[in-house]
This record gives C-alpha cells, structure tokens and sequence, in this order.
C-alpha cells in the first residue's frame, strides 16, 4: 500500500511538472512566469482556476514545506549516531539546528538557489551510489553464516565490536575517485568523461561504483583477517 501511495503521487507530481515544462515553449505568460521562478510558474499554471487556483498554489507551497519534514527527522538522527555526545543532545534541538541550517543556506542562495541545488545533487548522487556499492558488498559477501556472521544488533554502539572501517573508507575514496575523472557536469569535465562519444559524456557513477566495487572485498578481507571485526 505504501510503494502504491507513493508511486500515484509521484505520477501524478509528475505529469503535472511535464504539463507545465511543455507549456513554456508555447504559453508567453508560462515563459515569463518561469523566468521569475518555479513557484510563479506553478501559479501561473494555475491560474484559469481564479481563486482556487491560488489555493492549490498555497497547498502545493505547504507540501513542499511538509517534504521537508522526514529529511529534517533522518538528519536528526543522523547526528545522534554520531556518536554517544550526539545523543546525549535531544533530538528536537538537533532538528531546531538542521532547520536554522537550512534556513541560513536558503537566505544566502535565494538568487541562485536552482543552480546550488543542481550541482549539489549531483554531487549527491556520485557519493550515495558508491556507498550503496560497499554496503551492499559487505551484506552479500561478507554478511553470510559461515564468513563474518550476520549482523550483531547489539553492537551497534559498542565501538570495540564494530567494523575497524578502513576499509570502507578507503574503497569510499577510491570510488570518489572514479567518480571525478568520470563527472561530467557545467563546472567540471572530469578527463574520462571527456573521451566519451568524442563530446564527453557523465559516467561518474558507474565508474566509482566500478572502483569501490573491485576495491572493497581485499580490503574488508585482510581487515578481517587482521582485526577480526
């Protein structure tokens, strides 16, 4: 029910988005209200609806602000895991800080809040990918009866029983690695990406995927033959 909640939703924010990006190249008043920004937009779009269309623009605007609200909850508790004086701090004041964080951070890039947002998400998607890899390795080859045992709950916080982490890391920035020369975005053309297709073409992910993914396994191998751990 929950995959089925969030796929409609998703199709259906969507198709609304495709609807308006279509409309700009012949809709003017659609033109000139994207170049105010998304939100005029929005409104825009909704604007042959009169009043209720200005009141489908507050909603849209409210769940914006509502989406904001897991990402907000899963930072707080990101901080708490930390380490034990990250959770001797409650979490309601760990998400007071995280929205004064992003408040500041939406005040100081106003004008050019759209392009911070591209770039940064694309950063994004290189790093979560290649950790993606290490854990999903460290589940299927290193997780199974018989080699380093499943996962022991009760550890989670015990330091001396917890993985040294050498090894992630290291496979963590051998994948960024891959990832930079790979990247191929306005600010930067990593020399790989760059031979691609003889006009250059963003194949980051895969790559530092492919360097985390053959980098990793000696490495947790001789970190547990090591620490035992």
């Amino acid at each position: 029910m929950t995959m089925t909640g969030l796929t409609l939703a998703f199709v259906f924010v969507n198709m609304l988005g495709i609807g308006l990006a279509s409309g700009i190249a012949s809709n003017p008043l659609w033109d000139e209200a994207n170049k105010v920004s998304s939100g005029a937009l929005i409104l825009a779009g909704y604007g042959p609806l009169n009043g209720f269309g200005k009141f489908c623009g507050v909603i849209v605007a409210l769940g914006v602000i509502s989406n904001n609200i897991p990402g907000t909850y899963a930072s707080a508790l990101g901080f708490q895991v930390l380490g034990r004086y990250g959770k001797m701090v409650p979490r309601y004041f760990w998400v007071c800080v995280i929205v004064l964080i992003y408040f500041i951070c939406a005040l100081a890039g106003r004008n050019n809040l759209f392009d911070i947002l591209q770039n940064f998400v694309a950063l994004m998607g290189y790093w979560t990918m290649v950790l993606v890899t290490i854990v999903l390795e460290d589940h299927l080859i290193f997780r199974r009866p018989g080699l380093a045992g499943t996962f022991d709950w009760t550890a989670w916080e015990d330091q001396k029983r917890l993985p040294v982490g050498v090894a992630a890391l290291i496979a963590f920035l051998a994948g960024w690695a891959g990832a930079i020369i790979g990247m191929y975005q306005n600010w930067y053309m990593g020399p790989v990406a760059a031979k691609v297709g003889g006009i250059g073409a963003d194949i980051g992910v895969w790559l530092g995927c492919a360097f985390a993914l053959v980098v990793f396994p000696p490495l947790r191998y001789l970190e547990l033959k090591k620490y035992g751990r």
